[in-house]
């Protein structure tokens, strides 16, 4: 079940191509303390001169140079190498700028060092040449500090899908064939083994509840904080919390095909996908970096001029603080940390985010169709009417019966047996409570959004949709059609709750401005009394599997966002051809694999839920990369000296290097309180 990939070396690229933070916190710690040094040096030169003038500038200017060249070529080495695949592949990013004016104000100041005394006097002050070893000193330490905080972020989106899956025990308890109990390790737990869980324990694994009882807290995967009750043959799922009785359960998956597991791989799958949005960022670096080396050109050029003495002097230095304000690094980071991290809160609420662009275009939706069979109803549909037709009688099956209601149902339970429909089900679970004997069957074949046929006592059986004009006592209940070699016998009519948190659910997403619309293969009068009941903006009945696909184009055709939601196999072509699929945690892995968001409960709630993350995950892109630009745009014509005439003000590189490092500090913590979004 350890799907979560570890890190097992320094030389593991885990974020952005550098290496784990815990590689890079000690050489955030040497930085910082050799910085320190360099920085009181420079600065007292300027705050203090008097003081430290005393002492020798040679051997000042010489301890700046010992202490700044292991900051840049060892603290610095995962920005060098960025920066050199960067200009191999000739893929900009922010660390081309940040190495380029680093190591420029590095060079220039070693340069200065040694041979400082050959200057112009132009270029040389009272004492000595200018020397800038603590803006290179400063900006690595501080985009170090910014890694390592960025990487933090990155790392706990995942944290809460760790915590879960910490949650599966080690050892479960197995029962032999005699009953007797043994605790075994987890990986050594098989599909069938029968299992007990004591109260205050994890679930082990997926499977049915065989004997006992219990109440199981399944926030952890549902984002609900109430518990939900188990008894005989209900599903229990890996990793939720048994709070009081004990109960013994059958394991039906194990390992990697547990729920647990598989919500850690749609997560891990959603962090390597991109949002449209994304691309914006991707598109504008890689024209900006190459846009700010050519200012930093004339910047210089413009300076060595047209400026004042020392003229090289101000051209190279207001050269390096564009290199260095203009570090397009929050750009890079305005989408994806936020997305990241709307996935990991996504997570924890019970709302999968399999596509970063699903999680982005679900903002923008208009219209959410909805399939209704496990969708708003709870999917569990219960027989509540039988109606034989008289010429049942001529088929000689039928006298093995007590009645031609119990010869009817029996009959299409027959044919259903290997469907896995909820309207199937349900007709077999109604025989077997009836304790009708259902005959073996062959040849099944299925007809989606049609019906079935199978061989049953000789003869071809086909359970389906009844007619239009079929009356049924039940104006909601859904109406099956049971015909024996082409002859019908008779109709059956089922009822499926709607689930108790549906219309609130309901009401909750048309006041986000979603207008909700039912989609069913069911007839129109049962569908028009749904969605009447629960006050729809409008409904599609009698509509088959290619007509819910052909129905999501209608609307995209009418300049709609269309979000489908639903649960079946039968819903996967409509989840595949939406612009957002949405599929119940509660369905068929067909339409879980088709849609771009799973709902683990599988309900209406946690739509809601779903979009306003969404929303709230893109208002914080559009804010970091309001972030990211401000900086940017007010910083380039200060660091290139276009005030100075008007304001004689400058920019230090070393401030430069501060001000591109808050930007990124304030798009990760703005991306961070996603966190704590409520949904």
């Amino acid at each position: 079940m350890n799907s979560i990939e570890t890190i097992s070396g320094p030389n593991d690229l885990v974020y952005m191509g550098l290496p784990h933070e815990r590689y890079l916190r000690p050489k955030f710690w040497i930085s910082l303390s050799l910085s320190l040094p360099v920085f009181f040096i420079a600065m007292g030169t300027m705050a203090a001169p008097m003081w430290f003038h005393q002492f020798n500038a040679d051997v000042l200017n010489w301890t700046q140079l010992v202490l700044t060249t292991p900051i840049f070529f060892w603290c610095g080495a995962p920005f060098i190498r960025r920066w050199w695949v960067s200009l191999r592949t000739l893929d900009t990013n922010m660390f081309t700028l940040t190495v380029t004016g680093t190591g420029a104000a590095y060079f220039y100041s070693m340069f200065a060092v040694l041979y400082g005394d050959n200057f112009p006097p132009a270029l040389r002050g009272g004492h000595g040449a200018p020397l800038y070893f603590e803006a290179t000193a400063f900006i690595t330490t501080v985009v170090l500090l910014g890694q390592i905080i960025e990487q933090r972020a990155h790392g706990r989106t995942d944290a809460a899908i760790r915590a879960l899956m910490e949650l599966a025990p080690k050892i479960a308890h197995r029962l032999d064939p005699q009953g007797s109990e043994i605790d075994v390790p987890l990986d050594e737990v098989q599909v069938g083994d029968q299992l007990r869980v004591r109260p205050g324990e994890h679930v082990p694994v997926d499977g049915t509840v065989d004997a006992g009882s219990s109440d199981l807290d399944e926030s952890m995967l549902t984002g609900e904080p109430e518990v939900v009750a188990k008894r005989e043959g209900d599903k229990v799922s890996a990793g939720t919390l048994n709070t009081t009785g004990s109960f013994v359960f059958t394991a039906a998956r194990v390992g990697k095909d547990t729920l647990l597991a598989k919500i850690v791989r749609l997560v891990e799958e959603a962090q390597d996908s991109e949002a449209p949005i994304a691309r914006l960022a991707d598109r504008v670096s890689a024209w900006f970096v190459p846009i700010v080396a050519v200012i930093a050109v004339f910047t210089f050029g413009g300076w060595f001029l047209f400026g004042p003495e020392p003229a090289f002097l101000h051209g190279m230095l207001n050269a390096v603080a564009v290199l260095i304000i203009a570090c397009p690094c929050a750009l890079g980071l305005a989408t994806p940390v936020s997305l990241v991290t709307g996935i990991g809160r996504g997570a924890q609420a019970g709302v999968l985010v399999k596509d970063a662009a699903a999680l982005e275009m679900l903002a923008h939706a208009d219209t959410l169709l909805i399939d209704k069979t496990g969708t708003l109803t709870a999917g569990k549909p219960q027989v509540v009417g039988i109606h034989p037709h008289s010429n049942l009688f001529s088929f000689s099956f039928s006298s093995s019966f007590s009645s031609t209601e119990d010869a009817l149902l029996a009959l299409a339970a027959a044919a259903e047996t290997s469907s896995e429909h909820p309207l199937a089900r349900a007709l077999v679970q109604a025989a077997q409570e009836r304790a009708l004997k259902i005959l073996p069957s062959s040849d099944f074949n299925a007809e989606a959004g049609h019906g079935i046929s199978a061989q049953v006592d000789g003869h071809t059986i086909f359970v389906g949709r009844a007619p239009a004009g079929a009356k049924t006592q039940m104006t909601t209940a859904t109406l099956v059609m049971v015909q024996v070699d082409g002859q019908e016998i008779g109709t059956i009519e089922l009822a499926d709750k709607i689930k108790a948190s549906t219309p609130d659910a309901i009401r909750a997403l048309q006041a986000l401005g979603l207008r909700v619309v039912m989609v069913s293969g069911d007839r129109e009068a049962a569908a028009k009394a749904i969605a009447e009941k629960l006050g729809l903006d409008g409904y599609h009945a009698g509509i088959t599997p290619e007509g819910k696909q052909k129905l999501v184009r209608e609307h995209q055709a009418k300049r709609e966002s269309v979000v489908f939601a639903g649960d079946g196999i039968n819903d996967a072509p409509a989840l595949a051809a939406a612009d957002v699929g949405v599929a119940m945690g509660t369905g068929t892995d067909v339409a879980m694999h088709s849609a771009g968001l799973v709902l683990v409960k599988g309900d209406l709630v946690a739509m809601v839920r779903a979009v306003k993350l969404s929303r709230a995950t893109l208002n914080n892109i559009k804010q970091n990369l309001f972030f990211a630009f401000i900086y940017n745009g007010l910083g380039l014509p200060l660091a290139a000296g276009l005030l100075y005439p008007f304001t004689g003000w400058l920019l230090n590189p070393m401030f430069a290097g501060a001000a591109m490092s808050l930007s990124s500090i304030s798009v990760v913590s703005n991306a961070l309180r996603l966190r704590r979004v409520q949904l």
